[in-house]
């Protein structure tokens, strides 16, 4: 098949009939009258009101109006397109919208890019140099990708329909032909062409012979920033005329670093491009793009597109009459005055102009201008309400006795009007916004000023300053100290127990009210009140009328007049008797507690003195027969935290020996008893001779019977330096720890419940030999205990650490003691629980 443009070439059509549904340029344009627009309009709610409803179809006609616009210049486009159709091939316009269709469905592009790519065959503008530029480069990459996957003809007429750099600027032509005015061109520069861009904003200047510049048209400035540009005097360094004064573009990285003064340069401080407008070698004008971030690279494509823009610029400027600028209005003097006006005050407010072009009755109003107090009431900002329509603003403003109706009255019959409270409403995103406002309206010359003042809530929040002070038994006074005038709020006459209609009493009388006790804490007040005139607060106790005394805070402050003499007193008093008495409560609590800490501190004292005299925290080793016996004790860390750990390894009068560790479960004084009387009574049951499992027995009879609700864990050893047999039992403790030889290992936990539990109770025996060099160590929970841990954990990484230490040289070089420190010094244990070990290490022969 051949390509559509090689049918043109010959003067025929293509043999294809467009696409079913396909959209009719010409034919079908303009189809959407008001008939279609009402059988498209959703059924309204019922419910809703006929302002809401009106609202509600000015919105929608006004996105459908906004949309209408953004597919002005795209139109445009495609009747240029079609013109060039009917001179090629000598039809009409409809059967010429019909092959245009058919020649972008055959193509595979849009109809509006196949328009564009038609125009710039047509032309032999700079545009259509763009266009030829990017066709050329399209067709080469579609080549190479057609070399790869046989799909050449596919990519050539993908490319030729693909430019969106020339539909871009065809669109911007067109829509700057429809509209004929610069500020139409600077606006379409800035959506069609420039926004992709990254641009933030465009204008464009008028050169006059007296090197002095207009702006004829601008887009994407604020109009007070508009306004204020409209004239450059001759002399003023700005970038457009330097633009002109070298001939050529100029650009700025960023503005601010150039120093030069020109529009936007608060709001628009990035990069600056200036680039002169000429038609025929004759420089008529500078079009100014403006980023908000900084200047970027500029290519010689991108550099291309910035002239062709300048010279569509220049086509506008030829035609552009400064009589016509849009801002030249705000030339009117009697404007400016109220522009001025307005400014000053300091409640919002709108100046209101009727529409230029409308004839209407009743007339339509344009919001012209808000002064700086001006916030709207919806969070708009407010380049979204100047310039706009009154009712596009405020729709819901169009109700019955709403601010429409009486910006109508006021404009047509010249009368002021006012109100206390009018209800205001916008319709943002189809949410209904409303406020209480006072209002006023009036007429000057051909404007309105329309001046509301918006409910701040101030009757609602002196009613809750009324109840504040209520609550908090608070009154205000305020004291002339020339005239002797005194005001007090109604609560000050409560608080002072007299009635309404009494004299106030003044502030230099205060003493006289006082409690006699107070009065010297009342004349230092007033000192540093009135001789030193500085802010002061006092507390006395106020003796009222009615016999009842009230502990009462005062606080007041001087006012000075403009030649810093005292003026005003002015200050409140609070009743806190309530709070008098909390804190003598509170104080009463402190001492209280304060003496139970100091008790229990002394408590802990004794207890702490009571554990270092059995058992000292530093204590040296013992030889007892072949044994080397060393003890390790380490304290809670904090010192109410006294335990009842204990140990003890003594020789027996049988020639055993005896190895024990115990704890007390508790802390204090009454552990610390425990501990003792547990200790002494295994000392006096070993002498009997019994085996370890008998002494816990009986030791157990002991906890039960003869002490006061104790429990304990212990365990008990006996030692025959013959047969260097030991034998064990323990009571619910953990077992002991036997290094033989470099490995550890935990001896067999035998039965036993903790003892005290049970008035009776039965605990196993077990027993092995040592051998030489072993190390037995016993302990007692502080030393394993981890919250997040299991016991058989706890005991596997004790077994570890000893067999780390063993293998340390310097720790083994510090023998036995230097062992029970390095378990000390690296147990994983987490609680704050006391500790004791006891490490028994069997001699060789001869150390």
């Amino acid at each position: 098949m051949q390509h559509p443009d090689e049918q043109l070439a010959k003067g025929r059509p293509p043999e294809t009939e467009p696409a079913v549904g396909a959209p009719r340029v010409g034919a079908q344009r303009g189809s959407a009258g008001p008939e279609a627009l009402a059988a498209r309009e959703p059924e309204p709610d019922r419910t809703a009101t006929a302002v809401g409803r009106l609202a509600s179809t000015v919105e929608r006609l006004r996105r459908e109006l906004d949309q209408a616009q953004a597919d002005g210049a795209g139109r445009a486009v495609l009747e240029m397109a079609v013109g060039v159709l009917v001179e090629r091939l000598r039809c009409g316009p409809t059967e010429a919208a019909r092959q245009l269709e058919g020649l972008a469905e055959q193509a595979g592009v849009t109809t509006l890019a196949l328009a564009a790519d038609l125009l710039n065959q047509a032309a032999a503008d700079q545009i259509s140099a763009l266009a030829r530029e990017f066709v050329a480069g399209a067709a080469i990459r579609s080549e190479e990708a057609a070399r790869t996957d046989g799909a050449a003809v596919r990519a050539g007429a993908a490319a030729r329909g693909a430019d969106p750099v020339a539909l871009r600027l065809r669109s911007t032509e067109a829509d700057t032909i429809a509209g004929g005015d610069a500020a139409t061109a600077a606006r379409s520069m800035l959506d069609h062409a420039l926004r992709p861009l990254g641009v933030a904003a465009v204008a464009i200047w008028a050169a006059h012979p007296d090197l002095s510049l207009s702006l004829a048209g601008s887009a994407g400035f604020q109009p007070e920033e508009a306004r204020r540009w409209r004239h450059v005097p001759p002399g003023v360094p700005t970038p457009a005329r330097r633009a002109l004064d070298e001939r050529t573009a100029i650009g700025y990285h960023v503005l601010a670093d150039a120093s030069l003064p020109s529009i936007g340069q608060h709001d628009v401080r990035g990069g600056r491009l200036a680039v002169p407008a000429g038609v025929g070698g004759r420089l008529i004008g500078v079009l100014e793009i403006c980023w908000r971030e900084a200047l970027p690279e500029q290519s010689q494509p991108l550099q291309r597109q910035f002239e062709a823009l300048a010279g569509v610029a220049a086509a506008t400027l030829e035609s552009w009459d400064p009589r016509e600028f849009p801002s030249a209005d705000s030339a009117d003097s009697q404007f400016d005055e109220l522009r001025q006006l307005t400014d000053g005050l300091f409640d919002p407010c709108l100046v209101l102009r009727v529409a230029p072009e409308d004839g209407e009755v009743p007339p339509r109003f344009v919001v012209r201008h808000v002064n700086p107090s001006f916030v709207d009431f919806a969070g708009r900002p407010t380049a979204a309400i100047v310039g706009s329509r009154l009712l596009e603003a405020y729709p819901l403003a169009a109700e019955p006795g709403g601010l429409a109706e009486k910006v109508e009255h006021v404009f047509a019959s010249g009368e002021p009007f006012r109100t206390p409270d009018m209800r205001l409403a916008a319709l943002v995103d189809g949410v209904p916004l409303t406020t209480r406002a006072q209002v006023s309206i009036s007429r000057h010359g051909s404007h309105l000023v329309v001046v509301w003042r918006l409910d701040d809530g101030t009757p609602r929040v002196a009613r809750l300053l009324q109840h504040a002070q209520r609550l908090g038994r608070i009154g205000g006074f305020e004291e002339n100290l020339r005239t002797r005038q005194i005001v007090w709020n109604d609560s000050l006459f409560e608080l002072h127990g007299l009635p309404p209609t009494a004299q106030p009493i003044s502030i230099d009388q205060l003493a006289e009210h006082a409690h006699p006790d107070d009065r010297h804490t009342i004349g230092r007040f007033l000192r540093t009140l009135l001789h030193h005139r500085r802010p002061a607060s006092t507390a006395f106790r106020l003796q009222r009328p009615d016999g009842v005394t009230r502990h009462i805070r005062v606080v007041a402050e001087p006012v000075r007049d403009p030649r810093s003499g005292l003026r005003l007193v002015r200050g409140a008093y609070q009743d806190i008797s309530a709070q008098h008495w909390t804190e003598v409560a509170l104080a009463a609590t402190r001492d209280q507690l304060a003496q139970s800490e100091q008790q229990a501190a002394e408590r802990s004292r004794l207890a702490l003195q009571l554990q270092h005299a059995i058992m000292p925290p530093t204590r040296g080793p013992l030889d007892l027969h072949d044994l080397h016996v060393a003890v390790r004790y380490r304290p809670a860390e904090k010192d109410h935290l006294v335990g009842g750990d204990w140990y003890d390894a003594l020789a027996l009068p049988t020639g055993d020996v005896l190895l024990c560790v115990g704890d007390v479960a508790g802390h204090g004084i009454e552990a610390a008893t425990g501990m003792v009387a547990l200790r002494n009574a295994l000392r006096g049951l070993a002498a009997t001779g019994a085996g370890p499992g008998q002494l816990l027995s009986w030791l157990n009879s002991v906890t039960h019977h003869l002490t006061d609700n104790v429990t304990a864990t212990a365990v008990c050893g006996l030692y025959e330096p013959a047969t260097r047999r030991l034998r064990w039992a323990r009571a619910g403790h953990p077992p002991p720890v036997l290094l033989r030889e470099g490995r550890a290992r935990t001896l067999p936990q035998v039965g036993g419940i903790l003892l005290g539990a049970l008035d009776q109770a039965d605990y196993e025996e077990d027993e092995f030999v040592l051998e030489a060099g072993d190390t037995l160590v016993m302990y007692t929970d502080g030393l394993i205990e981890r919250r997040d841990e299991s016991l058989q954990a706890s005991l596997t990484h004790l077994t570890t650490l000893s067999e780390r230490a063993h293998r340390d040289a310097a720790v083994s070089a510090n023998g036995l003691e230097g062992h029970l420190d390095h378990l000390l010094q690296y147990s994983s244990a987490d609680t704050d629980d006391d500790t004791c070990l006891v490490g028994v290490a069997v001699r060789r022969p001869g150390s």
